[in-house]
């Protein structure tokens, strides 16, 4: 794999994830339980998000 793929999948994931946890702290917050469903939903929604601007942002640098 190449740096420009890793740092893509790296980005997504990362954004993803943490993103989904964020989320899920507002529910458990808001007195409602945890849902894998919404979590997973909102990790592969903004992880596809993050992952297409950092492959944005590193062809524009190149």
């Amino acid at each position: 794999m190449t740096k420009k793929i890793k740092s893509i999948i790296t980005g997504g994931l990362f954004g993803g994830i943490v993103y989904a946890s964020i989320m899920a702290g507002f529910d458990y917050a808001d007195g409602e339980n945890f849902k894998i469903w919404r979590f997973l939903i909102n990790a592969l929604i903004f992880g596809s998000f993050m992952g297409f601007m950092t492959f944005y942002n590193l062809k524009k640098n190149n």
